[in-house]
């Protein structure tokens, strides 16, 4: 006797609102053409349209073309701020890369004896584009307002996975943000 006669099937439950399928339903091949009947008119009338000058389906041509009707929220890519002397506002709290459920940010921490305010910086602030969900969750959890999502997607097709990690001067200097919602004074000089 084999394992796998010795296992019951069990039986499909039935439910009182489940569909019968009739005859016509049953001839899958109608349904099919049926369906590519819809899809060919729809094509055939955008094509009409596009042939005599007038606007069919709504198609951005991206890059060249920008789709004007984004979201005033729209979480595109991701931004660091900067204090007033250039140097990022983050302190390596890794509080955005512990919320994160795609787990895509990666900081390293560095240790600043000469600055008083906040010994610690990121070395290191990279977010792995490849498979980054938009959700948003990290401008939320940071405590310090250092990282923005703006409203322009970045530029994500690419030959490689591996291009699509974005570093800390990209991050910095792409669209430079200095108008924090908690600014730091500047570095205190060696006394």
């Amino acid at each position: 006797m084999t394992a796998r006669s010795s296992v019951k099937r069990r039986a499909r439950r039935v439910y009182w609102n489940e569909p019968a399928m009739g005859a016509w339903e049953g001839v899958y091949l109608l349904e099919v053409i049926r369906g590519l009947t819809i899809t060919g008119g729809v094509f055939m009338r955008n094509m009409w349209k596009w042939c005599t000058g007038r606007k069919g389906a709504v198609t951005a041509y991206y890059p060249e073309e920008m789709r004007p009707d984004y979201a005033k929220g729209n979480r595109g890519k991701h931004v660091l701020t900067q204090r007033a002397d250039g140097s990022p506002q983050c302190v390596a709290c890794n509080m955005c890369a512990t919320v994160c459920p795609a787990k895509v940010i990666e900081i390293e921490a560095a240790f600043d004896p000469d600055d008083a305010t906040h010994p610690k910086f990121p070395a290191r602030f990279e977010i792995d584009y490849s498979r980054c969900i938009f959700c948003g969750l990290c401008v939320e959890a940071c405590p310090e307002d250092a990282i923005r999502m703006v409203k322009d997607v970045p530029d994500l097709p690419g030959p490689d996975r591996r291009t699509m990690w974005i570093g800390k001067e990209e991050l910095l200097t792409w669209q430079p943000a200095r108008d924090v919602a908690k600014p730091y004074p500047a570095k205190a000089g060696p006394r």
